[in-house]
């Protein structure tokens, strides 16, 4: 009976984690609406590829919050200091390099 409790909370806190990565999500789309130069795209966005590497430090982490903000951090770090490659052109260029098989 006292697990079904425990459950029960765990599911309110994942409804409110959820609730407040879907705000964090809606607000970092904006500004990387307002940020992005004529024919960039989402996946050229250092923000988000920060962004994006704090929520896989948040999946392999117990503590989502902490993972989300150490690893923000870091991806901002890295593409600030360091030549991160273009996602965008790496997936189009593996993609086609799929499509047209092998030379």
């Amino acid at each position: 009976m006292a697990d079904d409790k425990d459950t029960l909370g765990k599911l309110k806190d994942l409804a409110q984690l959820k609730g407040q990565l879907e705000n964090i999500q809606r607000r970092v789309e904006e500004e990387v609406q307002m940020g992005l130069p004529n024919g960039g795209s989402l996946l050229g966005s250092p923000f988000l590829k920060g962004f994006l590497a704090g929520y896989v430090v948040a999946k392999l982490r117990a503590s989502a919050v902490l993972g989300v903000l150490v690893g923000t951090a870091t991806g901002i770090y890295a593409a600030q200091n360091f030549s991160v490659p273009n996602i965008e052109n790496t997936v189009k260029d593996y993609l086609s390099s799929m499509r047209n098989g092998p030379k």
